[in-house]
C-alpha cells in the first residue's frame, strides 16, 4: 500500500502550554516576523548577488503582497501566495541556473532571477505564509515522488488541523487541492522549522530535528545574510 501523506502528520504532545505562555511565543514571533525590512533586503541583495534588475520589481510586488494579505483569511493568503510563486517563477533546473545538482535558493534569489526549480517555489511559499502568520505546524515542505513524470519534486502541505487531510500547493498547477485528489504524488519525507517528518514513523510522529538537512539550514543562514529575522522565526 503507497503511503498517504496523512502518514507524515505529527502529533501533539498531550500536555499544553500554559496560557501565558503560549501568549509570549506568539507575541515573539510576532516580533521576528515584522522585521522584515524590504529595502535592506534589497541593498543586502544587491550587495550579495549583484544588480537585482528585472528582480527589483518582482521583490516589489512581493513586497506589496505581502502588505496586501496581512489581515486576510487563510484560504485567502494560500491561494494568494501559491498563484504569486507560480506566476513569478518561471521552472529552471538548478544545473542550468546555480550550476549546482542540487541547490536550495531562498526566495530573494529565487525572485531576482526570476526562476527556480520545484523547491525553490515550495520554500518561498512556506517563508510567505509563515510571515503571515501562519503556524508553523500546518506547514510542510514535502519532497514527493511525482509518479506520472517518474522523478523528484517538492510541494508545500498545509494542514487546516492536525487531523485534517492536508491541502497540497504545487508548481505544477495553481489549483490547491486535497491531499486525497492527489495519487500522483507520493510522499517520501517532509520538514518545517520544528522538524523532519518520515512517511510511516512509528506513532506519527517527527523523526529528527530540521537541523539534520544542512541545506534547509543553508538557506536560512543565506536568508539571514539578506536581512531577514533570525531563522526561529520559521
Amino acid at each position: 500500500m503507497a503511503v498517504r501523506f496523512a502518514s507524515l502528520r505529527h502529533t501533539h504532545r498531550g500536555s499544553l502550554l500554559n496560557a501565558g505562555l503560549a501568549l509570549a511565543v506568539c507575541l515573539l514571533i510576532g516580533s521576528l516576523q515584522a522585521d522584515w525590512d524590504f529595502d535592506w533586503i534589497g541593498r543586502r541583495a544587491e550587495a550579495l548577488y549583484g544588480p537585482l534588475g528585472e528582480g527589483r520589481q518582482r521583490l516589489n510586488d512581493w513586497q506589496r503582497l505581502m502588505l496586501d494579505q496581512a489581515q486576510a483569511g487563510e484560504a485567502e493568503q494560500l491561494q494568494v501566495v501559491n498563484r504569486f510563486f507560480n506566476r513569478q517563477l518561471r521552472y529552471r533546473e538548478d544545473i542550468d541556473l546555480w550550476q549546482q545538482v542540487d541547490y536550495w535558493a531562498t526566495p530573494v534569489e529565487s525572485l531576482r532571477r526570476g526562476a527556480g526549480d520545484c523547491e525553490d517555489y515550495a520554500i518561498g511559499k512556506y517563508i510567505s505564509l509563515r510571515r503571515l502568520g501562519v503556524a508553523k505546524e500546518k506547514l510542510l515542505i514535502t519532497y514527493v515522488k511525482a509518479l506520472r513524470q517518474n522523478r523528484a519534486h517538492m510541494v508545500l502541505t498545509y494542514y487546516p488541523s492536525p487531523t485534517a487531510e492536508p491541502l497540497i500547493l504545487d508548481s505544477l498547477t495553481e489549483r490547491i487541492q486535497p491531499a486525497g485528489q492527489r495519487q500522483d504524488l507520493l510522499p517520501v519525507y517532509a520538514f518545517n522549522g520544528e522538524g523532519l517528518w518520515l512517511p510511516g514513523a512509528a506513532g506519527k510522529k517527527k523523526v529528527g530535528d530540521s537541523k539534520r538537512l544542512s541545506r534547509w539550514q543553508d538557506l536560512l543562514k543565506k536568508m539571514r545574510a539578506e536581512g531577514f529575522p533570525p531563522e526561529s522565526a520559521y
